[in-house]
């Protein structure tokens, strides 16, 4: 009868995890997915996805996600492109990208204050947003700004981008090849790739690189990406984790299981509780009486195989050979030899060191142990 009620409570319980999980499934209902800014696989107004798209099936753009020590130092005539960093980089990092550069190739900079990246520096303005870009030609375009950040030149750059407050774009020559810094990151995003001239802008910075291979840096949003239990696993799976997670628990209360004994084994305590036993071992190993320690310790081994045993006290260590194959111990015949003789002569000599007083502690307290089993 007890196990008929405990099958009936079993099923009853693993019905109702699977209406759980049912009525869970039908009820939830997917949300969108959250898209870091500037991402190319965001399709969300403030990605890049478009962009890239349109990149990939013209020039043969790729995505870029490794450290950037890992990126060619040869003259491969590639860009880099580099939207809106969502992280610091070490130096380390920033010798790679310029070592890229003076291999040849060219990184293209799209950020809204680029104020110590590659030694750009900015100044601030006082004017609004702008509505008219010019080219180094003097071509005017319709375009969008936000920022009040402008861009300061030095001697042996070239202004590709400006308004009427300053450079908006600068390209910079690094060895072999050349840095193009912009601060208008928000061009690129699906939301306003289409507004203005913002694409025919963009496309005239990636003509100025003149690259075979474009190259879209993700490493520089690898913070936001980051992959957590809770977006790398579905939702569905995750509750049936939790649910059996609680379901083992349950079972294991009903079984009565417990990990560990609830009070110490008296033996233990009493064994172990005796304050001058510690004392007393600790005045043998700092005095260095290993030789009076392990005969004490051999002693009473003897004494545990005439109690549990029946072997005599008063025999010698070599003549316990046979009892001890009798008895069927752990060890062979080999083994039991090799151990009496060796106990014989470490208890013959007047002194021991450490580590045989170590070595042959050990083995006295594993026979113990087998004698007491």
């Amino acid at each position: 009868m007890k196990s008929l009620s405990n099958m009936r409570t079993w099923i009853g319980l693993l019905i109702l995890l699977g209406l759980f999980l049912l009525f869970s499934y039908l009820s939830s209902t997917p949300k969108p997915k959250n898209y870091p800014n500037y991402v190319t696989e965001s399709p969300a107004p403030s990605g890049v996805k478009a962009f890239y798209t349109y990149v990939k099936n013209e020039n043969e753009g790729k995505v870029w996600r490794h450290s950037p020590d890992l990126l060619s130092v040869a003259s491969d005539s590639q860009l880099l492109i580099m939207v809106e960093p969502a992280i610091s980089f070490e130096t380390e990092e920033m010798r790679a990208y310029i070592n890229y550069m003076k291999a040849g190739n060219t990184i293209l900079l799209l950020q809204t204050n680029p104020q110590g990246m590659f030694d750009i520096k900015t100044s601030g303005t006082n004017s609004g947003e702008s509505q008219k870009v010019s080219t180094q030609d003097r071509t005017s375009y319709r375009a969008q700004i936000n920022s009040t950040i402008r861009l300061q030149t030095k001697k042996g750059d070239h202004v590709l981008l400006s308004d009427q407050t300053g450079p908006i774009s600068v390209k910079r020559s690094f060895g072999k090849g050349q840095l193009i810094v912009g601060i208008t990151p928000e061009w690129m995003t699906n939301g306003n790739l289409l507004k203005r001239d913002h694409l025919s802008l963009l496309l005239y910075l990636l003509n100025e690189a003149k690259a075979n291979t474009i190259l879209f840096d993700e490493y520089i949003h690898s913070g936001e990406n980051a992959p957590t239990v809770w977006n790398v696993y579905p939702m569905w799976f995750l509750v049936l984790v939790i649910q059996t997670i609680l379901l083992m628990m349950l079972w294991l209360w009903m079984k009565g299981k417990r990990f560990g004994s609830i009070y110490v084994p008296r033996e233990e305590s009493v064994r172990f509780s005796d304050e001058g036993l510690q004392a007393l071992a600790a005045w043998y190993l700092r005095g260095k009486r290993y030789h009076e320690s392990i005969i004490i310790q051999a002693d009473y081994v003897k004494l545990l195989l005439q109690e549990r045993w029946q072997i005599p006290y008063h025999s010698e260590w070599q003549d316990l050979s046979s009892y001890m194959e009798k008895k069927r111990t752990r060890m062979s015949t080999n083994e039991i030899n090799s151990f009496l003789t060796g106990l014989v002569h470490i208890l013959e000599k007047e002194t021991i060191t450490k580590q045989e007083y170590l070595l042959w502690s050990k083995r006295l307290e594993q026979l113990r142990k087998e004698v007491e089993e």
